[in-house]
C-alpha cells in the first residue's frame, strides 16, 4: 500500500462516491465547453484538497452529502485557479500535459476558469450552504490578492520575509485552510471548530508551498535537473530570499540585477540555483517548512485519537516529504 493510499483508507468509500459527483459538476451542454471540461477531468491531479475535506469532516463526526458538496466546491475552485494560473504565468504545460491555455488559447482558458468557479458557487447556493459560500468566497479573495501582490513584487524585486509569507498564505495556504474548515463545517455546526481547522490547514498549506519552492532548486523530471521556473518568472521564494538576506549589499544587488535582466538565460539560472544550494537556502527553507508542519500536527494532537486524525497527521508528513 502506498503512503497516500494508507492516508486515504479511512475515507476510501467517500472518495469513490466523490468521483461521479465531481465529474458531473464538470459537464456542459455546449460541445466545446464539454470537451475542455472533460479534458480537465481526465488530467486531474491527486485531489489532495478533497482528501483534506473528508478527513477533516470525519475528525469531527460522520461524513455526509454536504461533505461531498464541500469537497467538490474546493476542487472546482482549485481547478479554476489552475486554469487561470496558466494564463497568468504563460504556462503551456500542466501535470505533464498541455495546459488549457496551450490547447485553446487565453480567451477560452479565462472563460472556462470563470465557468468552473461559477459552477462551484451555484452548487453551494442550490444547496443553501451559505457558510460554505462564505468560506469559498474568502478563499477566492485571498488567492487573487496573493497573486496580485506577487506580480507587483516580481516587477520591483523588493520582497521580504513578511511579504513572502503573506503571498503563500493567500495564494496557496488559503485553499488548503478552506478545505479543512469546510470539511469541519460539513460535519459540525460549530463555527469556532471550523475556524480552528482553518488555522491548522493554513500552517499545512504554508508548509506545502515551501516544499514546492524547494522543488524548483532540486533535480527532478526526466532530465534530472532543477527547473528554475521561479527564477525565470522573477519569483523570489524562500530559498533565494534566505541567500539575499544574508548576502553583502554588493552581492545582493548583483543577484537582483541578474534576475531582473537575465532571468531567461539558462547559465544565469544555473548560477543562481548553485548559489542557493551552496549557501544553505534549501536547508533553511526545509527548516521553516518543518516548523509550520509541526505546528499543524501539534494542533491536531489536541483532538481525540481516531483514524481520521492519524491520516491527517500522515497527510501533513506526506506533503512535506513528497517527491513531486
Amino acid at each position: 500500500m502506498t503512503t497516500l493510499k494508507k492516508i486515504k483508507s479511512p475515507i476510501e468509500q467517500e472518495l469513490i462516491d466523490f468521483e461521479p459527483y465531481f465529474k458531473k459538476s464538470l459537464q456542459s451542454d455546449i460541445p466545446l465547453l464539454a470537451t475542455i471540461l472533460n479534458f480537465l477531468y481526465r488530467t486531474k491531479g491527486k485531489q489532495l484538497r478533497p482528501i483534506f475535506v473528508f478527513l477533516s469532516a470525519k475528525l469531527h463526526g460522520e461524513t455526509n452529502e454536504y461533505s461531498k458538496l464541500a469537497a467538490c466546491s474546493v476542487e472546482l475552485l482549485h481547478t479554476a485557479t489552475l486554469v487561470h494560473d496558466d494564463v497568468v504565468d504563460e504556462s503551456y504545460e500542466r501535470r505533464g500535459a498541455f495546459s488549457v491555455k496551450a490547447l485553446w488559447k487565453n480567451k477560452l482558458a479565462v472563460l472556462v476558469g470563470d465557468y468552473i468557479l461559477a459552477r462551484g458557487l451555484l452548487l453551494q447556493l442550490e444547496n443553501k450552504k451559505y457558510s460554505f459560500l462564505h468560506l469559498i468566497s474568502r478563499a477566492v479573495q485571498d488567492m487573487i490578492e496573493g497573486e496580485i501582490i506577487q506580480m507587483k513584487k516580481s516587477r520591483k524585486l523588493d520582497i521580504d520575509d513578511e511579504t513572502y509569507f503573506e503571498i503563500i498564505r493567500k495564494k496557496t495556504a488559503s485553499l488548503i485552510a478552506t478545505s479543512m474548515a469546510i470539511g469541519a463545517a460539513s460535519a459540525s455546526d460549530d463555527p469556532e471548530l471550523s475556524e480552528k481547522m482553518y488555522k491548522i490547514g493554513q500552517d499545512a498549506g504554508i508548509a506545502f508551498q515551501i516544499k514546492d519552492d524547494i522543488f524548483d532548486y532540486q533535480a527532478k523530471g526526466i532530465l534530472g535537473k532543477p527547473t528554475g521556473n521561479d527564477i525565470k518568472e522573477k519569483k523570489i521564494t524562500l530559498p533565494l530570499l534566505y541567500v539575499l538576506n544574508n548576502a553583502k549589499p554588493a552581492e545582493r544587488r548583483r543577484i537582483l540585477r541578474l534576475i531582473k535582466r537575465k532571468n531567461k538565460d539558462s547559465e544565469v539560472v544555473k548560477e543562481i540555483i548553485k548559489m542557493v544550494t551552496e549557501k544553505g537556502g534549501l536547508e533553511y527553507a526545509e527548516t521553516k517548512m518543518l516548523e509550520f508542519k509541526d505546528k499543524a500536527v501539534d494542533a491536531l494532537m489536541e483532538f481525540e485519537d481516531c483514524e481520521a486524525r492519524t491520516s491527517l497527521i500522515s497527510l501533513m508528513n506526506y506533503i512535506t516529504t513528497r517527491k513531486k
